[in-house]
């Protein structure tokens, strides 16, 4: 077991654990809720203290979620949650982080983020966002699913540079980041936020990283994970949804990935020569 999980840094200087939890698709089946519950407990015991949740998910459900698992534990957690576009109006986003608290059971949302570009002008968000921020019902704010055009955009608005993270998709088979955003993201020391990082389990079944998962008796689903953690300036945030599978994502830390397997990574994973769209799923 891993002495210590590895932080990174947001540019308000707070560290931050580079291998999180997500919880995309919890809340959606009260028989599997109890599983759910117990799987975030048992990786808040490990260390991995960074909680990503959304309005989104589930209708709220995965907040509620969360909020089992947590109680009683909140100072031990940094706690992420995401407002709709359709909310993100001056109005629209207090109303939404109100709803989000009750349903998280606390005072306060660590990380807020902005789920995906809207209608709404950014210049609005970012004020509500900033007013919540005033109020102490959020201690940070970011966005998600921005490509690099939108956060030069953001980031050129007054007090958008107070942007902390930009969550994207981001894992082997979905390299596109690598491009432009991630370099950019990395010079103004902005994290990128890698949701699906095995792809659904997809890298699980994937033959290619069969060989090098050999070299370090693991598993294909913990060499994916733990080549978006050696990326500088990454944050996983796998789901687990068994406790089983949370101490496979947690062992992933301990993977050193060495310049050939890197090589071999690059070789059956080639990273983009050319700007593609940032993807979403």
């Amino acid at each position: 077991m891993p002495t210590t999980t590895r932080t990174t840094k947001l540019p308000s200087g707070e560290a931050v654990q580079v291998l999180g939890q997500g919880t995309w698709k919890m809340g959606e089946d009260a028989r599997r809720r109890a599983g759910e519950v117990n799987a975030l407990k048992l990786g808040l015991d490990l260390g991995m203290t960074l909680i990503d949740t959304a309005e989104m998910y589930a209708s709220g459900g995965a907040e509620e979620v969360v909020a089992e698992a947590v109680a009683g534990r909140r100072e031990e957690l940094f706690l992420v949650s995401k407002v709709l576009p359709s909310n993100a109006s001056r109005t629209g986003v207090p109303a939404a982080c109100e709803k989000s608290l009750k349903r998280l059971r606390t005072d306060r949302i660590d990380l807020y983020l902005l789920h995906w570009p809207g209608s709404v002008p950014l210049a609005e968000t970012v004020d509500a966002f900033e007013a919540l921020k005033k109020a102490g019902k959020i201690r940070h704010w970011g966005v998600s699913n921005f490509d690099t055009d939108e956060m030069e955009e953001l980031t050129g608005l007054r007090s958008g540079g107070n942007v902390q993270t930009n969550q994207v998709l981001y894992n082997l088979i979905r390299r596109g980041p690598e491009f432009d955003l991630a370099p950019w993201s990395r010079q103004r020391g902005i994290p990128l936020m890698a949701y699906s990082p095995v792809e659904q389990g997809a890298l699980a079944r994937n033959s290619r990283l069969d060989a090098i998962a050999a070299r370090h008796n693991a598993t294909p689903a913990q060499i994916a994970l733990a080549w978006v953690m050696h990326q500088d300036g990454v944050i996983a945030i796998p789901k687990a949804g068994s406790q089983e599978h949370v101490r496979q994502n947690f062992a992933a830390l301990d993977i050193k990935l060495t310049a050939d397997d890197l090589a071999d990574l690059d070789r059956a994973f080639p990273p983009p020569t050319r700007k593609r769209g940032l993807e979403m799923i």
